[in-house]
């Protein structure tokens, strides 16, 4: 079962796939575990990505429409995959 957090400028998921609440943007996730990994961040109503912490490239989000990333540990930063919008 997905793992909910309110939507933050830092968030720390738990799980491969995470519900936002709220549509504060994001722009550092800490990693929930070490190594190469893929998130799925699933956003509850619009907010975005932007630049500044570790989130490479900013995007808007869509409510319920899933945003994949894939963090790279040698230079500590989530790469944005696959996001779907409008």
């Amino acid at each position: 079962m997905p793992v909910t957090v309110a939507a933050a400028a830092t968030i720390a998921p738990t799980t491969f796939m995470t519900i936002l609440t709220g549509n504060t943007a994001v722009s550092t996730i800490t990693p929930p575990v070490t190594g190469t990994h893929m998130l799925c961040i699933v956003p509850g109503t619009t907010t975005g990505f932007t630049t500044g912490g570790n989130v490479v490239g900013g995007t808007t989000t869509t409510a319920s429409r899933a945003t994949l990333l894939v963090y790279n540990p040698i230079t500590g930063n989530y790469t944005l995959v696959m996001g779907v919008t409008g």
